[in-house]
């Protein structure tokens, strides 16, 4: 034991010298191009007898040592103004990039390269718009795979798989490859072989025909859409005009929502919309396109909505009530949520009620006994017996008229003696029901 005496023993630990000390920051100066292109000569032959992943591994960390001990190098500038002049630092940055790219070539293949293969092929299987040709050809060559794979890893996918289950089929085969864990080196054979049947199956898939692959006149025309005509009206322009116009009388709307969808000439999309809106509620397979083109506020497809009478419409018309600043667009509105009669425009078709536009405050008060709710007969009411516009309060007559109830005919048949003959005639209408 010591005591207090004693004296402590002396640090047996040197500080460090100022050359010990600068030792680190002169480590760059000792590489020379010379060691590093040695060290890049023997990690390539490395490369090339390399047979298993763990060599590949190896050889991996090896580059990445050189490419630290390139990075903290001082190795000499080339001089700017010659051309011509060699860098050093810039040749082995590339031989390096090109080891890495050979190292990586080498790798695999690996079963989660299989998988993501197949996995595609299930997305375009699952998605693509196929022709009836391309539909017999894609079925093929899942078959094919399926039929091929089997040889290879157990599955338990249907081999026979018709075109609608054939993306399941895939995707069973893809989490059966996943699940056999396959190693890159014990099982390189059975990888190498489930790759090249992946990769036939893509190629017979992007072989198969797609509507996207043909002419629009071309898809119509594997479509039949032209069968309907007759040598007299086939010659008639443009063709699809007669065909639409045919189609829509046999009630093929099918059809002509294709020729829609497909033609996409503002000539003719007028023209089917046209179509639609004269069909009627026998529209409603043109619902979801007309509900599409009538969020870009285009009147056409509005007045569709209301003729189809779907009450999915509703919310986003009650956007386009205010107009922006365009009255044609909200008297179209109107009409069509009046042609559609939810009780939910009730409250939106009545705020327009205070337009400063009499006319949309004629067309509001219409669309509100066409929707019929009682609700209205008040807000009808006060604008019959105090709106300046003779217009506006005749259509607020003829509204409660239709909405019927005995104090709505009551409202309306105050105004017998109208000053305005329009008012008049409803109230007298009223007054007589």
């Amino acid at each position: 034991m010591s005591n207090g005496d004693d004296e402590a023993p002396e640090d047996e630990t040197e500080a460090p010298t100022d050359d010990a000390a600068a030792s680190d920051d002169s480590a760059g100066a000792d590489v020379t191009a010379d060691a590093l292109e040695s060290r890049l000569d023997e990690a390539e032959s490395a490369l090339d007898g390399a047979e298993t992943e763990a060599d590949l591994d190896e050889i991996e960390a090896t580059l990445d040592d050189i490419e630290s001990a390139l990075e903290s190098a001082d190795l000499p500038e080339p001089d700017e103004d010659d051309e011509d002049a060699e860098n050093p630092r810039e040749e082995l940055e590339s031989k390096l990039s090109d080891l890495r790219d050979g190292l990586e070539a080498q790798r695999g293949p690996y079963a989660e390269d299989v998988v993501g293969i197949v996995e595609t092929a299930q997305s375009t299987v699952n998605d693509s718009e196929w022709t009836e040709d391309g539909e017999g050809e894609a079925l093929e060559a899942v078959r094919s795979f399926l039929e091929t794979a089997s040889d290879h890893v157990t599955h338990d996918a249907d081999t026979e798989t018709d075109l609608i289950n054939a993306g399941s089929a895939l995707e069973t085969v893809a989490d059966a490859i996943d699940a056999a864990g396959l190693d890159a080196d014990e099982d390189a054979d059975t990888i190498t072989s489930l790759l090249e049947v992946a990769e036939t199956l893509a190629d017979d898939l992007e072989a198969a025909e797609v509507w996207d692959d043909l002419t629009v006149r071309e898809q119509l025309d594997a479509r039949g859409f032209y069968d309907i005509l007759t040598n007299e009206n086939r010659k008639d322009f443009p063709p699809e005009w007669n065909a639409a116009k045919l189609h829509a009388k046999q009630g093929n709307i099918e059809d002509v929502l294709f020729a829609f969808e497909k033609l996409g000439s503002e000539f003719m999309d007028e023209y089917i919309i046209d179509i639609f809106y004269h069909l009627g509620s026998d529209a409603e397979p043109a619902f979801e396109a007309m509900h599409e083109k009538a969020q870009r506020r285009d009147k056409g497809p509005i007045k569709v909505l209301g003729k189809i009478g779907d009450d999915r419409a509703c919310e986003t018309l009650h956007d386009f009530i205010d107009g922006d600043g365009d009255p044609a667009l909200q008297k179209v509105t109107l009409r069509a949520l009046g042609s559609i009669g939810s009780p939910d425009s009730v409250q939106p078709v009545a705020n327009c009620l205070d337009s400063e536009n009499e006319d949309i405050r004629s067309v509001a008060a219409r669309t509100l006994g066409l929707l019929g709710d009682t609700r209205a007969v008040e807000p009808l009411a006060d604008l019959l017996k105090s709106d300046e516009s003779d217009q506006a309060r005749a259509s607020a007559a003829w509204a409660l008229r239709q909405i019927g109830t005995e104090r709505a005919l009551d409202e309306a048949a105050q105004y017998v003696d109208d000053r305005a003959y329009l008012v008049q005639a409803e109230a007298e209408k009223a007054a007589s029901a």
